[in-house]
């Protein structure tokens, strides 16, 4: 025992040593590891902000042709309406209805924002980039498809009876003919029709500008964030 206490007394400043340098080594592999996660979660978050930053930017170049087109067709209707009631039945209405009666569609790319949702939507640093894509991708786009979603299904339950009774010729997009068009016109329930359309498209007007603002709000902040 009494040896055990002398070598004791002798190496302690080795041993302190030893023990330092150990203690140095620990805390310098875990800080080097942590230093390593924390460069990876950083090069993760920079390449998925960058690969949504692209999903969005064709969002936004989709929904603004949708929105386009939905705006030509509510403008296109006012213009028949009024024309309707000075009853001009000329073929311009023909060429208009062609804008008038259809509807839109849109498809996000989210493949992106599914890759950050199965790694963790904590992995983006900054919370009101997080609130901002959860906002966008789960209530905007939602409401988008929704409300474009109303309007072909008012066109199939409403226009396509209409469109295979009384149209002589239907060229999507582009020219529709009534058989007679007088009698279309002057067809009540056939003018209902066309300001219930409207109607609709309103709400995906209203949807489709809403999310289109949403996406210009989050690149900007990408661009701060990259």
């Amino acid at each position: 025992m009494k040896r055990i206490l002398s070598t004791l007394k002798e190496k302690w400043p080795d041993y302190i040593l030893e023990i330092f340098v150990i203690t140095i080594g620990i805390l310098g592999a875990f800080m080097l590891n942590n230093w390593n996660e924390a460069q990876k979660t950083n090069r993760f978050e920079k390449e998925i902000l960058s690969l949504i930053d692209q999903n969005i930017e064709r969002d936004y170049d989709l929904m603004a042709k949708e929105l386009f087109k939905a705006k030509q067709g509510n403008k296109l209707t006012n213009k028949l309406l009024e024309q309707v009631a000075l009853k001009n039945y000329n073929d311009s209405l023909n060429h208009w209805m062609g804008k008038i009666i259809s509807f839109e569609r849109f498809k996000s790319q989210a493949s992106a924002f599914e890759v950050l949702k199965t790694k963790g939507i904590e992995s983006i640093s900054d919370k009101e980039l997080q609130l901002a894509l959860i906002s966008y991708y789960d209530i905007d786009l939602f409401k988008v498809y929704q409300s474009l979603n109303d309007v072909e299904q008012s066109f199939n339950a409403d226009w396509l009876p209409v469109i295979k009774t009384s149209f002589s010729s239907f060229t999507w997009l582009t020219y529709h003919e009534p058989i007679d068009a007088k009698a279309f016109f002057e067809n009540p329930s056939n003018i209902v029709l066309f300001k219930i359309f409207k109607d609709n498209r309103e709400g995906s007007l209203r949807n489709l500008e809403l999310a289109l603002q949403s996406i210009n709000a989050i690149r900007t902040q990408i661009k701060m964030q990259l």
